[in-house]
């Protein structure tokens, strides 16, 4: 089936103040379907392609898949620009399930949630505070910075020295020190590795771009989604990749040992592979035959 049989409704909702912009992926509205809310990476945005082949692929299923802009990215409204706040994004996720679970086209009892490596860990933390969610994929999800990042000591303390020095510009209400996301090796960014170009090239799109306020990163040092992932009712599952440099095996294994009911699936691949036509197409259909189980 083509993705042109799949429509998309633009929506807004509210979250802490702000306007979030979201995308309903349907390919008929006539019966109320069950729905998956989405969530991107880290800096991520929803029209990047991996997030529309995803949501469109679901839509084909038989599912609803909402996507949506976090705020400060994308379509969404929200100052600082391109500040990745992890409470922020959680309040955000949380309100976008209480928003489209209203929609007269979504089965309000059969709701989802995906999230893609910080969105993953995001979907197991909001999974854990409500009630409303029936089935999680956990996407390389984060599950706290890895011990071993590939950085050498000097580039460590530097990329430290630049976070701290825009968290107090961030206190002084000053603008904010953008650093790239994804950076080659031994760049100056968020994330680095030999895959960078193909990375960013893979990322591009209308919204996203390659930068990101580096005063958001001092809350993501303390976050571990397997913290609360005790309290998950739904079942979750887990796909991770074998050679993953940035969401990391002891991290990973930490949160599939804390959930309650959780599937496990690995893949021979990197993290940014995750992302890439043809890996990600088989992967999508290992997701696909999870929802259909447990949405039945």
């Amino acid at each position: 089936m083509s993705a042109a049989s799949v429509r998309k409704e633009r929506l807004e909702f509210k979250s802490g103040g702000t306007a979030c912009v979201g995308y309903l992926y349907c390919k008929s509205t006539e019966i109320p379907k069950p729905c998956v809310i989405m969530g991107a990476g880290f800096g991520g945005t929803q029209d990047t392609p991996s997030m529309v082949a995803v949501a469109t692929a679901f839509a084909q299923a038989g599912f609803h898949a909402f996507t949506f802009d976090y705020r400060n990215l994308g379509e969404s409204e929200g100052e600082i620009r391109q500040l990745v706040s992890v409470s922020g994004q959680q309040e955000d996720l949380l309100q976008a399930i209480r928003y489209i679970k209203k929609h007269p086209a979504v089965d309000e009892t059969r709701l989802g949630l995906w999230g893609s490596s910080l969105g993953g860990g995001h979907v197991i933390s909001v999974a854990a505070q409500t009630k409303d969610i029936s089935a999680v994929i956990a996407q390389i999800p984060f599950n706290g910075f890895p011990k071993k990042s590939g950085r050498s000591l000097w580039q460590t303390l530097r990329l430290l020295y630049v976070i701290r020095k825009d968290w107090i510009r961030g206190k002084k209400g000053l603008s904010p020190l953008y650093i790239p996301a994804v950076g080659h090796e031994g760049e100056l960014a968020v994330m680095t590795g030999g895959e960078a170009a193909k990375t960013i090239a893979g990322m591009q799109s209308k919204t996203w771009r390659n930068e990101v306020a580096p005063r958001g990163i001092w809350e993501m040092i303390k976050y571990k989604p397997s913290s609360t992932a005790n309290q998950i009712e739904a079942s979750v599952l887990i796909c991770y990749g074998e050679y993953d440099k940035e969401t990391q095996g002891p991290q990973t294994a930490e949160l599939i040992k804390s959930l309650p009911k959780a599937e496990v699936k690995s893949y021979p691949v990197s993290h940014f592979e995750f992302y890439e036509p043809g890996i990600r197409e088989r992967i999508i259909s290992d997701q696909i035959d999870f929802l259909q189980r447990n949405f039945s």
